[in-house]
């Protein structure tokens, strides 16, 4: 497995089996790796004839109070894993040689980042669509896989390549969850263990939501009420936002349709958490 650190040398790599036809893919991730990274890497490993792992923990999707000095970083672990995963390189530039002296530009953003995460995190997709859009300049891939738990950021990229003719296939992996349903995220290390089992609250939320949609029940509203009474009944829990939308606008959603994305995002202490399920409404029968 190659290490590269310059987006030079990684550009060169991928320009040289491209002309080969080699067909190139990208997980990107910003390290701390986990099962869920896991799944994505072998499931790029069985799409593509080369792999690359971009290891890179991007500044410009951090606002000035959130964890990015406190961000976990396991740098050999993560190589580690990539090793024993079959990963081709792992991409490390430094923060330096992803933003050098004089970077002006960013992405204008689509409207569906201005919602969610988008009002509680108002920098955060701009770094987002930036650095996703410079790794696919550099990587050159073919395809790129991400994970359904960032679903409102799968959304964007979906959208950012669109838009921008960027010629790469998106590819989005169903969450990868603990037994007891909490979504995997770099950031459950910072779980205290009392803190860890209210964690999972969050889940439940959205599957009481899901049922109830299942159930018959089509407003919006009264959904989006199950799921708020659910984590009401943990007080250690604050809530950002819990949502019921379209999967592909992300607009909020009076009456529920055929098929709906549940969305979530809580603060636990100093940890927060967001989650999401997609649900299909059975259709009547006749």
């Amino acid at each position: 497995m190659k290490i590269i650190r310059s987006p030079g040398a990684m550009t060169a790599w991928s320009e040289g089996l491209r002309r080969e036809r080699v067909r190139i893919g990208l997980v990107p991730t910003m390290g701390a790796l986990h099962e869920g990274h896991r799944a994505l890497i072998r499931a790029a490993r069985l799409r593509c004839d080369a792999l690359v792992v971009s290891i890179f923990v991007n500044p410009t999707q951090f606002g000035p109070r959130e964890d990015l000095t406190k961000y976990p970083r396991s740098i050999s672990r993560d190589r580690a894993l990539c090793k024993r995963e079959g990963v081709d390189v792992c991409f490390e530039p430094s923060v330096q040689a992803m933003y050098p002296k004089g970077f002006q530009t960013t992405v204008n953003l689509p409207a569906i980042a201005r919602r969610w995460e988008g009002e509680v995190r108002s920098h955060h997709f701009s770094g987002v669509a930036t650095v996703v859009s410079k790794l696919f300049g550099m990587v050159r891939p073919q395809i790129a896989l991400f994970g359904q738990k960032d679903f409102q950021q799968s959304v964007l990229v979906h959208q950012l390549v669109k838009d921008l003719n960027l010629g790469v296939t998106v590819i989005v992996r169903s969450t990868v969850r603990e037994r007891d349903g909490l979504a995997m995220s770099s950031r459950n290390v910072y779980l205290t263990p009392d803190d860890r089992i209210r964690a999972v609250t969050l889940y439940r939320s959205l599957r009481a939501g899901a049922e109830a949609i299942r159930n018959g029940v089509s407003d919006g509203k009264s959904v989006q009420a199950m799921m708020r009474q659910v984590i009401k009944a943990e007080p250690a829990l604050t809530i950002d936002y819990l949502a019921v939308c379209n999967p592909y606008t992300l607009e909020p959603l009076s009456t529920v349709t055929p098929r709906v994305v549940l969305l979530g995002a809580v603060r636990l202490g100093p940890v927060r958490l967001i989650d999401n399920l997609l649900v299909t409404v059975p259709r009547q029968r006749s």
